[in-house]
């Protein structure tokens, strides 16, 4: 089983996702554990001089200006988690709140939180024991950071709150105890050092990112067998083509549909007799749209790694030898503002309404008896008596509408909080929790068109399509039997959506 080394440094997706649900193994480099202690150091010598200093013994956000007394400073941790836990609605998934542990884990090994090593050590124990938190979705708006799932994953730590363990949703300190795991008392600044931070939006938008990103190039997989089973064209992925207007998503989109497109027979068939001039938009301009989805989903995976490896919390311990005095390498700052996330889930969650629409329109073009290049109206065998695929397309406008809605930017709707202390938000969780729904909806408006355009090719036999777009084609019967009568496409849509999930399909999503 791989093994993923924490040093604060940023993680690949791939290495999110291998931890958050794939169960891989987590350990901390010893030179990051070194320099966890050393943060400590330096906050147990400000709380032996007396100094004040927010966060370490300060009350907080609107109540920064309350000093609170030593004997105190252990209670005001464990009071700030308390307070914190107010998350509503359902739990994250098992692997958004892995995911969560396993970023807040690395932003505690950059030894800038000033906690102790074995607060890190407890995080890292509960990956490897499968001891995850109960996290509720909703209650974050992104600044202070996700403060209240993040109270709800630091619960767990001090032997509160709940968690999933083999299965069962149980207290938390009873998931530590059968793990053979012991909680931890928080002490100065340390329950700040878990709140702070942006590890809800980053762990489930990392998660819908690189599903996002599987779903992007198998889309070009789906759309070049509706393509086929249309008796379309590729010549407009042609290389000079794109060569003229050399945006490198659209260059990489047109050869992975050359790629899919090779030694098709249904294309041999029509290529001397063929008078169509050009395909509608929906096949023709699969590069430009596709390939300009795949350069923003480039840019919004690398703020997500770069996140991954980013000290979020506050304030940040910069243990400096010189120092004319030690509150002086504490610094309060904002790096929990989730703007910077806030801005890429918004616009994955538009880029990926877009990528819904033209897939839409591919599947209506497939169905649709007036412009489908005479296949059967709805790919029915009995049209008429049998409504054939007709249900799939109007499920499909249906999920392009919900997806539209959700397109609406969560970014710009900042709402003051904590006495108006936090008085601008970025609202990324909300961001993060609607580009999951968006992708959950693509998987299933991809599947309809993997579905539909398998029927398509049905009605081209003997001929056979392109040697990958046949293999796909098998895949796809293998899940599913060809319609031959109607039936109930409620399992089918969902057969499909999960083995684009399972990674069936992977095969055919090209680099």
């Amino acid at each position: 089983m791989d093994t993923v080394v924490l040093a604060g440094q940023p993680l690949r997706l791939t290495e999110i996702e291998g931890v958050a649900a794939k169960g891989w193994l987590v350990r901390v480099d010893e030179a990051s554990l070194r320099k966890v202690a050393e943060s400590r150091s330096w906050i147990e010598q400000i709380l032996a001089t007396g100094q004040t200093v927010y966060g370490v013994n300060t009350g907080f956000g609107r109540l920064a200006d309350v000093r609170v007394p030593d004997e105190s400073l252990e209670q005001l941790q464990i009071n700030l988690v308390r307070s914190h836990s107010g998350g509503v609605g359902n739990p994250l998934s098992e692997a958004e709140a892995r995911g969560m542990l396993l970023l807040r884990a690395n932003v505690l090994a950059k030894g800038s939180s000033g906690c102790r090593p074995l607060v890190l050590e407890l995080l890292v124990d509960m990956l490897n024991a499968g001891v995850t938190p109960v996290i509720p979705e909703k209650g974050s708006v992104g600044a202070s950071g996700d403060l209240a799932p993040l109270a709800h994953l630091a619960l767990v730590a001090i032997g509160e709150g709940e968690a999933f363990y083999k299965g069962a949703r149980i207290p938390g300190g009873e998931a530590l105890r059968r793990a053979g795991l012991k909680p931890v008392a928080f002490q100065a600044k340390e329950g700040l050092a878990l709140l702070n931070g942006t590890q809800a939006m980053t762990s489930v938008g990392a998660l819908a990112a690189l599903r996002a990103w599987r779903l992007v190039r198998l889309a070009d997989l789906s759309g070049a067998m509706s393509l086929e089973a249309l008796m379309g064209t590729p010549t407009a992925f042609d290389a000079r083509i794109h060569a003229a207007r050399p945006h490198p998503g659209q260059i990489a989109t047109a050869a992975h549909l050359r790629q899919l497109m090779q030694d098709s027979e249904i294309r041999a068939s029509h290529r001397d007799e063929d008078t169509r001039v050009q395909d509608a938009y929906c096949l023709r301009c699969m590069p430009q749209v596709h390939g300009a989805v795949r350069g923003a989903l480039e840019h919004i995976i690398g703020v997500l790694e770069v996140e991954s490896g980013s000290a979020t919390d506050n304030p940040l311990v910069f243990p400096e030898p010189g120092l004319k005095t030690l509150d002086h390498g504490v610094l309060s700052g904002g790096n929990f503002h989730g703007a910077p996330l806030s801005y890429v889930l918004d616009y994955a969650a538009i880029v990926l309404t877009d990528l819904a629409g033209i897939t839409e329109r591919r599947i209506d073009r497939l169905l649709n008896p007036d412009i489908n290049e005479g296949l059967p109206a709805f790919l029915s065998p009995e049209a008429g008596l049998s409504s054939g695929f007709m249900i799939a397309q109007i499920a499909s406008a249906a999920l392009v509408n919900d997806c539209q809605v959700l397109a609406h930017p969560s970014s710009t709707g900042t709402i003051p909080t904590s006495g108006g202390k936090e008085d601008h938000v970025s609202m990324g969780m909300t961001g993060a929790l609607k580009l999951r729904t968006i992708v959950d909806n693509l998987e299933r408006i991809v599947g309809i068109e993997l579905m539909c355009a398998a029927q398509g090719i049905e009605f081209r036999a003997p001929l056979k399509p392109a040697r990958a777009i046949g293999e796909a084609y098998a895949v796809v019967r293998q899940i599913l039997p060809k319609l031959e009568a109607d039936r109930v496409l409620a399992g089918d849509i969902a057969a499909m959506a999960t083995a684009i999930r399972d990674g069936r399909f992977d095969a055919w999503c090209g680099e």
